[in-house]
This record gives structure tokens, C-alpha cells and sequence, in this order.
């Protein structure tokens, strides 16, 4: 069970932004046409991006264990015995994404918030 480098997890995650991007521009731009001529309330940008991200990973990672970008470096997430992971564990690790400063405990705890706290790693295939 090779666990993958940071050059994999930092494709991954631009791909995988790269999607959740595009899929909330459409869900946001489609949400503001029923802002506009039917009335419904109004929310900003931020809360369709952080709602797909959410969605996605979780869905993503609960079905598959992986997302389109692992699917591309070919990794997949897995528990720490190497098995797939529990649904409790892979919505931990969807909420903990959703932390902006995940990212910066990488030279603290040498792995990501959303990797620690749900107990997965990301591993070759």
C-alpha cells in the first residue's frame, strides 16, 4: 500500500476544484434565473461552491473511493487498514475540506486535516 506523494494530491485537488468550479457556476447561474423571475431568495457564490464541494467528494468517495482526478493519478482513499472507508469516515472528510486551512497543517501533522481527522489515506492503485 504505497501512499501517494504531494505532486499526486496537488493534481488531484486542481482537477477536482477544476470540476466543482464548473458544476456551481452552472448551479449558481441556473439558481439566479429563479432568483430573478420567480422571486426566490438570493445566495451568494460561496454557498454553491462549498455545497457541491461537499457533495462531490462525498458522493464521489463514498461510491467510488475516489474522485476524477484520483481516477486520472489512478489512487483511491482508504482506511488505515486499507480497506474502504466507512460512511462516517468519508463525511467527516468531506466537512473537514470544507476548512480552508487544511492545507497549511501538511508540515505540522505531514498530512491533510480531512486525511487525519477521518483516519484515510490516499494510496497508488
Amino acid at each position: 500500500m504505497n501512499i501517494v506523494g504531494i505532486g499526486t494530491r496537488v493534481f488531484d485537488f486542481i482537477v477536482d476544484t477544476i470540476l466543482i468550479a464548473i458544476i456551481s457556476i452552472f448551479c449558481y447561474h441556473g439558481w439566479n434565473l429563479y432568483v430573478q423571475f420567480y422571486g426566490y431568495p438570493f445566495f451568494n457564490f460561496g454557498w454553491f461552491f462549498f455545497g457541491t464541494l461537499f457533495i462531490y467528494y462525498t458522493i464521489f468517495e463514498f461510491i467510488f473511493n475516489r474522485t476524477p482526478g484520483k481516477w486520472l493519478t489512478y489512487s483511491k482513499v482508504v482506511n488505515k487498514q486499507g480497506l474502504r472507508p466507512s460512511f462516517s469516515q468519508i463525511l467527516l472528510r468531506s466537512a473537514t475540506r470544507i476548512i480552508l486551512i487544511d492545507m497549511f497543517f501538511i508540515p505540522f501533522i505531514d498530512k491533510t486535516l480531512h486525511d487525519f481527522f477521518s483516519k484515510t489515506e490516499v494510496v497508488e492503485i
